[in-house]
């Protein structure tokens, strides 16, 4: 291997022991004194200098060291990259994910991932966030994609990326005529809201309520579709996020309105049961979807949507 010189050298060289060095490495004494010789023999300088009962390393010696250890760390994480590549990935995968999630981020997530490790058994369910926090936590999933906060002490979370809300109202609503608008404009109006449990319908009551929005009258539906449906079809307006409207937005079929003085931020975060076993489907899939590559395919098919 060729690593092993180095490794050899390393070994020695913080167990300032011939003979520690080669029962660490199950190798014979000489074995390891022969492999230090050729080194030096290589790069023609001494390394160590040694005593019966002394051992230090050279100038030389000292500069190899430190430059030895970083070899070594990227030679090791080179052979855990190659394996990755090279070792069949098998078994299964549940992943679940909130509606907004499951519908525009993970199909892309799944396609790119069945299609490097086709021999995963793949199962996906979709629901509202706590539906899939309940899934999760009750090891029906192994891990899931949500929106908005989730508080579990059982659940390990990490931020996967943000998401922009925007408020979308009817093109032939009062509203849609002005530029920018203000909770005042809100008072009173009729709105589109999800059921209780979703991401979306925590975030929209959150904010209604720190506006002291006065809601006029409410229609509930089970769905962002649907919600989108209802907008265009002038039965209210919404909150909802950027992701599931930007066909509609670029087709003019309904009008996406900027907030005075507010950008409205939430989070998509990975969840998965605290101290739960990582299989290598679950870590692969996880470090896909961090990968500054996907996030950034992502984004491409999902430019601002509202300027």
């Amino acid at each position: 291997m060729i690593a092993d010189p180095l490794k050899i050298f390393v070994t020695v060289a913080e167990l300032k022991n011939f003979s520690r060095a080669a029962e660490e490495l199950f190798l014979s004494q000489p074995s390891v004194s022969l492999q230090i010789r050729n080194l030096e023999n290589e790069l023609g300088s001494k390394l160590i200098n040694r005593s019966p009962k002394h051992l230090e390393l050279t100038q030389s010696g000292e500069l190899l060291y430190g430059i030895a250890k970083q070899i070594l760390f990227l030679y090791d994480k080179a052979k855990q990259e190659i394996e990755q590549l090279t070792t069949t990935v098998t078994g299964s995968l549940k992943v679940g994910a909130s509606y907004t999630i499951g519908e525009y981020i993970l199909p892309f997530a799944l396609a790119e991932f069945s299609d490097q490790f086709p021999n995963v058994d793949i199962a996906a369910s979709i629901g509202n966030t706590v539906e899939i926090t309940h899934a999760v936590r009750s090891n029906h999933l192994d891990l899931a994609l949500v929106e908005g906060e989730v508080h579990h002490s059982d659940l390990d979370i990490q931020p996967l990326m943000d998401d922009e809300i925007i408020l979308v109202v009817p093109n032939q609503h009062a509203l849609a005529r002005l530029p920018i608008v203000t909770a005042d404009h809100l008072q009173d109006r009729v709105w589109i809201l999800r059921e209780t449990g979703s991401g979306t319908r925590d975030f929209s009551d959150k904010l209604i309520k720190d506006w002291k929005v006065n809601v006029k009258k409410s229609h509930i539906f089970g769905s962002s579709q649907a919600v989108k449906q209802a907008v265009i079809a002038g039965l209210g307006i919404a909150l909802v996020s950027g992701w599931i409207v930007r066909k509609e937005l670029k087709a003019k079929e309904l009008t996406a309105i900027r907030i005075k003085g507010k950008k409205l931020i939430r989070t998509f975060s990975i969840i998965r049961p605290k101290n739960s076993e990582m299989t290598k489907a679950m870590g692969i899939f996880t470090e896909n979807l961090l990968s500054p590559d996907f996030i950034s395919s992502l984004m491409d098919h999902n430019p601002s949507v509202i300027s």
